[in-house]
């Protein structure tokens, strides 16, 4: 094979790939452009802007949301939401007739108060989404109709840095098209997984819902172990965080999966190998105290969804 051959076979090869990053990139631009145009169009509903909403909002302005086609009821807005008013977002104002989206991110104590201002909106088109923890999408159906379409999702935490994730499942009125819309407005706080049964929502509040505060607790206890060792207490801190985001980094973006991370990190009779034998004890171990922890989250969870 002479060497013009080959230089066409690098140009072949080199437009496949351009070929395919590009497919790639225009797909993901897609499914971002278009959730983003029906919301434009018919426009978006947040009842209730506190911390969570605020990170959605937030998001969703910077991906394109047009401003004069959202409408936040929220009783005690922060300055920068009722800064916003000049933007041309509507506060506290009259709900439009058939918004695209209903974004329903109050607290679930307020539902009650909350939801019959919405039920002239059910049994049509407007799409609802709920990240109201512990209710059920039926508690939505008893109030805006059957017919509603209703996606519930739980998202967590780190949502306020974008590096959150959601779990969401939709009623039989919610559309693959519903479903994308959803995906993407909330793709803008993190990353989405879609659930196959509305149950498995209990085991995903526990795991990722509550998970954030697990985390933090084992910093805390980390650090405090680093100073019972003789460490000062900001320098312990430091350390502790440090070496868990680190770690979650890593978990995310290597290819090993966290078994084999852990192996990679643990010399025979090491120091590693010397606490693994502690946290990796069957009987009072980390495993079986985190499957006590999430089983009572869990357990908690559907006695809130009675």
């Amino acid at each position: 094979m002479d060497e013009s051959t080959n230089m066409g076979n690098d140009r072949l090869t080199g437009l496949r790939a351009y070929i395919t990053v590009n497919l790639s990139i225009r797909r993901q631009l897609g499914r971002q452009i278009m959730p983003l145009n029906r919301v434009n169009d018919g426009g978006l509903v947040l009842l209730g802007c506190g911390k969570m909403g605020s990170a959605m909002l937030k998001g969703w302005l910077a991906q394109g949301i047009d401003p004069n086609t959202v409408t936040i009821i929220e009783p005690h807005p922060s300055v920068w939401v009722s800064g916003l008013v000049s933007d041309g977002i509507a506060l506290n104002r009259k709900l439009p007739d058939a918004p695209a989206v209903v974004i329903v991110a109050v607290k679930p104590q307020m539902m009650g108060d909350a939801l019959p201002g919405l039920q002239a909106l059910g049994n049509g088109s407007t799409v609802f989404i709920s990240i109201a923890a512990g209710t059920q999408i039926s508690a939505f159906e008893d109030i805006l109709g059957a017919d509603t379409p209703i996606i519930r999702a739980m998202p967590n935490t780190p949502a306020a840095v974008t590096k959150g994730i959601t779990a969401l499942i939709g009623n039989i009125c919610a559309v693959e098209a519903d479903l994308v819309m959803a995906e993407g407005l909330l793709q803008a706080i993190g990353q989405t997984v879609r659930l196959d049964e509305e149950s498995q929502m209990d085991a995903v509040t526990a795991v990722s819902g509550s998970g954030p505060a697990y985390v933090f607790h084992l910093i805390e206890t980390l650090a405090a172990a680093g100073v019972a060792e003789g460490l000062p207490d900001a320098l312990a801190m430091q350390l502790a965080k440090a070496t868990v985001a680190g770690a979650g980094v890593l978990a995310e973006e290597a290819s090993e999966d966290p078994s084999q991370l852990r192996v990679n990190v643990t010399s025979p009779a090491g120091t590693t190998a010397s606490a693994l034998e502690v946290l990796m004890n069957e009987v009072d171990g980390f495993s079986p105290l985190l499957k006590r922890c999430v089983k009572a989250a869990a357990d908690r969870s559907r006695e809130l969804g009675k």
